[in-house]
């Protein structure tokens, strides 16, 4: 703004403090970004009085254009800092066509002084609550007393000395709340704060393009760091200086103040969080190898240990977010199972299997050292989720063991879009915790676009987290999505215009990746009930019995089945090759045996078949980064590049004139294609972007025969400006 007001402005429970940028609410501080902090102020300046828009936009924007729809926006943002609306409190009207009011009584508090800049400790003072007057009064006391205070001090401080040596101090703690708002236009996701609670690393979404932010928790505003596109799952080192984070299928570090970003490994498949000791081991979970484990590696990158293996026999399907305790050890961690025996928290260690199950809740879990307020004592707490609320509970770090009963932080946390009970709250080393309170932030939603990006129509029908298809009649898809009650994945078949669903599979494992027959009569999909993902069968009536179709010892994932009817293409994992292409000839007998289409060093997945049968679309990260190619089928010649900017789940039009696929930058490109004896491909365009409601590598969307319509699944934000809660002393509200 134009001018520096150095008034103290009280209304209903807030006061602003405009010499200090500071808005409290009963002495705690609330978070505004700095322009819409300067729209308060205009507004609080004038109650009662109408601002015209025009003259806002002069007050806040100064020798700057800016479209009106940055006023509004930050006016929506002020009235969920104040509260708007609630309990009958109204503060801001909206004269439609014209601007906006004030409606709240303010009292202007006289400034401290009106010489000069106010003295060190008043601004403290003022967000305690204690009226400018009588801080005056104290100044004044203070000045002339200082002699006598003089004085008095060495006494004091040999009083001092020896009463403190004998005596326990104590500290009025209160628990104190605030919010923090997300940077314009975007919505928070994942969250991590750094081990010196000064630092908050957050993924945040803008358009289709997600990628890492960083935001100083003394500051209202972020940054994003530049090569972090996809970003997932942050989480810092010991020494607060990186994060390490998942993007495109690989493991990566980057200093929190920006630079290069660093490749530590390729996870070869889902991340499932990450920990980093004060010894510089990171510890990761993920889904790509044929027994998904916790593996080690050194911070500084080179060889990778597996440190646990699931336990088929106790149907274990995954080991997820871990932990470090504080020796660096030991480690907490959580186990994927469809049995309610199994899934829970567990400890581990780097020295050798402990694995004790210390909750039967399946969450992430943060270790936190003993906080201000702490009444009971101990090394620390735990901190984890249970049916929604989130829980802290002590933890003997010596003992290795809970000390007390569960204390609640709050009732509800909501749940990242990341994996199975993923609950987005971080905490750092000195006590400090940021949760998500909002439960409707985003969401995955099926919808239905055209090529223009303009949507048809939504299905109400819960979103799973791979890919779906359309049946060859495009009367119906099929598609995965979690059993809240054991947090496994099984098939439902969809009414595409209704989106009515009838449960498909029902083993209690994991059942995903589902592809149709061409005649619409069968369809085959991964499930990993025999404790490595096979390919099972069944007919699309949903009468008889689920069989098994291919098994091997490694996972394997069905992507496509030709026109013909004659193969079936799925992509395996092998410890030698990673991932790669393969055919199974799909005959009644089932005795002739799968081939390898393409097997090299690097990643292959997701292929599909030309509508002729001659050429084969798929991903490989040969350059560095998922792209999409295209070579002939068997042989394997002709190979072109048909993305540049990054591409996954290339699908063809039934005529086979044009290829789809979904870019790196949140996009659906088109690219239109000649096949034959020979193929050709012109520069793909985009059609329209969202953001992908699939975890990494499944394609977000299926397209009908005419390539004129989309069945995508998109992340929708249902409340994309809700703050975050960060709280200190949290401690403090437990009872002894």
């Amino acid at each position: 703004m134009s001018h520096q007001s150095k008034h103290l402005y009280e209304f209903g429970p807030f006061r602003l403090d405009a010499a200090e940028r500071l808005l409290l609410r009963e002495g705690e501080s609330v978070s505004l970004t700095p322009k819409s902090f300067d729209l308060l102020l205009a507004l609080v300046e004038h109650p009662g009085h109408l601002l015209e828009k025009d003259e806002l936009l002069n007050l806040v924007w100064p020798d700057t254009f800016v479209e009106e729809a940055n006023l509004s926006s930050n006016i929506s943002l002020i009235r969920k800092a104040l509260g708007d609306g609630e309990n009958g409190h109204k503060f801001i009207e909206t004269v439609a066509k014209r601007g906006y009011r004030f409606l709240a009584e303010v009292r202007k508090v006289r400034p401290v002084s009106d010489e000069g800049e106010r003295p060190p400790g008043q601004t403290a003072r003022i967000a305690k609550g204690i009226s400018a007057a009588m801080i005056k009064a104290l100044d004044a006391n203070a000045r002339l007393a200082w002699i006598t205070a003089a004085a008095l001090l060495l006494g004091m401080l040999g009083f001092a000395w020896a009463y403190f040596t004998r005596q326990p101090i104590t500290e009025d703690v209160r628990v104190m709340k605030s919010s923090l708002l997300p940077p314009e236009k975007s919505s928070f996701g994942q969250i991590a704060v750094s081990p010196d609670g000064r630092y908050l690393a957050f993924t945040a979404a803008t358009g289709g393009n997600v990628q890492l932010w960083v935001r100083a928790l003394d500051s209202t505003e972020a940054r994003p760091l530049a090569g972090t596109q996809d970003a997932m799952l942050p989480f810092w080192s010991p020494d607060n200086r990186f994060i390490g984070f998942f993007a495109d299928g690989r493991l990566k570090k980057i200093e929190g103040a920006g630079g290069p970003v660093q490749t530590l490994y390729e996870v070869l498949g889902v991340p499932f969080g990450g920990a980093w000791s004060r010894a510089g081991v990171i510890l990761f979970g993920h889904s790509g190898l044929a027994k998904p484990g916790l593996l080690r590696i050194s911070a500084a990158g080179g060889e990778v240990t597996q440190v646990t293996t699931p336990d088929r026999s106790r149907q274990e399907i995954s080991h997820r977010y871990p932990t470090f305790l504080p020796d660096g050890r030991h480690f907490l961690y959580s186990i994927y199972s469809g049995q309610k025996e199994t899934r829970g928290v567990y400890l581990g260690s780097l020295d050798g299997p402990v694995k004790r199950r210390l909750l039967d809740d399946f969450t992430n879990i943060k270790y936190m050292a003993a906080v201000p307020g702490d009444t009971v004592g101990g090394a620390g707490w735990l901190v984890f989720s249970r049916d929604g609320a989130l829980l802290s509970r002590p933890f003997d770090t010596s003992r290795l063991d809970f000390t007390g009963e569960p204390f609640l932080l709050s009732d509800k946390v909501g749940r990242g879009l990341v994996a199975n009970n993923y609950l987005n709250f971080s905490v750092s080393d000195n006590g400090l915790l940021v949760f998500d309170p909002s439960l409707e932030r985003q969401r995955r939603q099926y919808r239905w676009m055209d090529r223009r990006g303009q949507p048809i129509n939504s299905l109400e029908v819960d979103a799973g987290t791979t890919a779906h298809g359309l049946s060859p009649d495009e009367k119906r898809f099929i598609a995965s999505r979690i059993d809240p009650q054991i947090s496994t994945n099984d098939l439902y078949l969809c009414d595409v215009s209704r989106g009515i669903a009838e449960r498909f599979s029902f083993d209690p494992a994991n059942d995903f990746s589902p592809v149709w027959s061409p005649d619409g009569s069968r369809i085959v999909w991964n499930s990993n009930r025999d404790g490595v993902g096979n390919l099972y069968q069944k007919a699309a009536s949903g009468a008889g019995e689920e069989t098994l179709l291919w098994q091997s010892d490694y996972n394997k994932f069905p992507t496509d089945w030709s026109r013909d009817g004659r193969f079936i293409i799925y992509y395996q994992n092998d410890p030698k090759t990673k991932w790669d292409v393969w055919f199974l000839p799909a005959t009644e007998t089932g005795e002739e045996k799968p081939l390898r289409v393409i097997g090299t060093e690097v990643n292959e997945t997701a292929g599909t078949l030309s509508p002729d049968g001659r050429w084969l679309a798929y991903v490989s990260d040969a350059s560095g980064r998922s792209q999409v190619y295209v070579q002939s089928f068997p042989g394997g010649d002709g190979k072109r590049q048909v993305s540049n900017g990054g591409g996954i789940g290339p699908r063809w039009r039934r005529d086979g004139r044009e290829l789809f696929y979904y870019a790196g930058d949140g996009k659906l490109m088109v690219a239109p294609v000649r096949s034959g004896e020979s193929f050709d491909v012109g520069a793909a365009v985009p059609l329209f972007e969202f953001r992908a409601g699939t975890v990494p590598g499944y394609a977000p969307y299926a397209v009908t025969a005419d390539g004129q319509r989309f069945l995508i699944n998109v992340v929708v934000d249902a409340e994309p400006n809700a703050p975050l809660t960060m709280v200190t002393n949290w401690a403090a509200g437990r009872k002894p």
